[in-house]
C-alpha cells in the first residue's frame, strides 16, 4: 500500500470537495443546486433563480480566472454560478450522478468514455496549456537529460528519489498513471511514491517540503513558483500538452440537471469575448498567457 497523505478537504467517496469561496465563484460539494443563465439577446426561457452548477479542476479554480469570467456572465444574466473545485475524474462521476450541470475538465480518455456512455450532451474544447516535471535543483535522476517524457519517468523509478502524486484522479493523476504505464514498471515503492489526495498547489508545496519530483500543470507551478523550491525540469513531449474541454451533462443523468442553463454559460465560456481574455491571462504577471485559447464553436447540433 502507497503512503497518503490525509487531511480535511481531501475528497471522499467522490462526493466531498474543497470548500474554498471568492467573489463571484462560490465552492460548494455539489448535491444540492441546479442552473440555469440567459445570454444578452437570448428569450427568458430558463428560471434565472437556480445557480448553474459548475464542476472544475482545482487546478482551473486556483488560477482565480473563474474570478474574472463568472461575474460578468453573473451580472448580465442575473443567474449565480455554484463553481465545486474538485479533480476532473470526480468532476464527470458528478454529472454524471447528475449533480453537476456543467463540467471544465482536462482528463480526455475519461471525457471520451464518459460520452461514449451518453453522459453528456456536448463536449467542446476550450483551451489548452502543458504539464511539466518539477523537482529539485539538484535534480538526482538526472531527467533533464531525458529524451522523452516516457525517459523522465524511468529514470525517477530507477533511481533513489521521491515522487509526490496528487492520487486523486485528477486529469493530472490520470497522466502521471498513463505515464508510469508507458514505463512497463509500477510506480516507485512506498517508501519513495507519496500520494496527497490534494488539488495541484498544495501536492506542490508538499514536493517542495521533501525535495520531490511532481507533475503538475504549468499553470498552477507558475503561480505557486515564488513560495516553493521547485524548478521545471522537463517538458515539452506532445503528451504532455494540456486540453481543457467543457461537457454538458445530459439530462439523462437525472431530474435535477439543467442542461439548458449548462448550455447557455458554455456558450458564454466559448465565446469570442471570453477567449480574447484568455489571451491576456496571466501575461502581466507572469510574462505568458497561463492558458492558450483553442475553442471549438458552440453548437449542440455538432455534438
Amino acid at each position: 500500500m502507497r503512503m497518503k497523505l490525509l487531511s480535511l478537504f481531501r475528497p471522499t467517496q467522490g462526493r466531498a470537495c474543497q470548500i474554498l469561496s471568492r467573489p463571484g465563484a462560490f465552492l460548494l460539494t455539489g448535491a444540492f443546486f441546479l442552473a440555469a443563465a440567459i445570454l444578452p439577446g437570448r428569450s427568458l426561457a430558463a428560471d434565472t433563480s437556480r445557480p448553474v452548477v459548475f464542476a472544475v479542476g482545482t487546478s482551473t479554480y486556483d488560477t482565480e480566472l473563474l474570478d474574472l469570467l463568472l461575474p460578468d456572465f453573473e451580472a448580465e444574466t442575473g443567474t449565480l454560478v455554484k463553481v465545486v473545485a474538485i479533480g476532473s475524474g470526480q468532476a464527470l462521476a458528478m454529472a454524471e450522478r447528475g449533480e453537476a450541470d456543467l463540467v471544465l475538465s482536462h482528463a480526455p480518455e475519461a471525457e471520451k468514455a464518459f460520452m461514449a456512455r451518453g453522459l453528456g450532451s456536448g463536449r467542446w474544447r476550450m483551451m489548452t496549456n502543458d504539464f511539466v516535471v518539477v523537482g529539485p535543483s539538484s535534480d538526482p535522476a538526472r531527467v533533464q537529460h531525458a529524451q522523452s517524457a516516457r525517459e523522465v519517468f524511468q529514470r525517477i523509478e530507477r533511481s533513489e528519489a521521491l515522487f509526490i502524486s496528487r492520487g486523486d484522479e485528477s486529469g493530472t493523476h490520470m497522466l502521471e498513471k498513463r505515464l508510469w504505464r508507458l514505463t512497463e514498471h509500477p510506480p516507485p515503492p512506498a517508501a519513495r511514491y507519496i500520494e496527497t489526495g490534494q488539488g495541484q498547489g498544495m501536492t506542490l508545496r508538499i514536493a517542495s517540503e521533501k525535495g520531490a519530483y511532481a507533475l503538475a500543470d504549468r499553470a498552477t507551478f507558475l503561480i505557486q513558483v515564488q513560495v516553493i523550491d521547485l524548478e521545471v525540469l522537463y517538458e515539452g513531449d506532445p503528451i504532455l500538452r494540456n486540453v481543457y474541454h467543457l461537457i454538458i451533462s445530459s439530462p439523462e443523468n437525472g431530474p435535477r440537471v439543467n442542461e439548458e442553463g449548462a448550455r447557455q454559460l458554455a456558450r458564454y465560456l466559448l465565446s469570442p469575448r471570453v477567449l480574447g481574455v484568455l489571451e491576456e491571462f496571466g501575461r502581466t504577471r507572469f510574462g505568458r498567457p497561463l492558458f492558450v485559447p483553442d475553442a471549438e464553436p458552440f453548437n449542440m447540433d455538432a455534438h
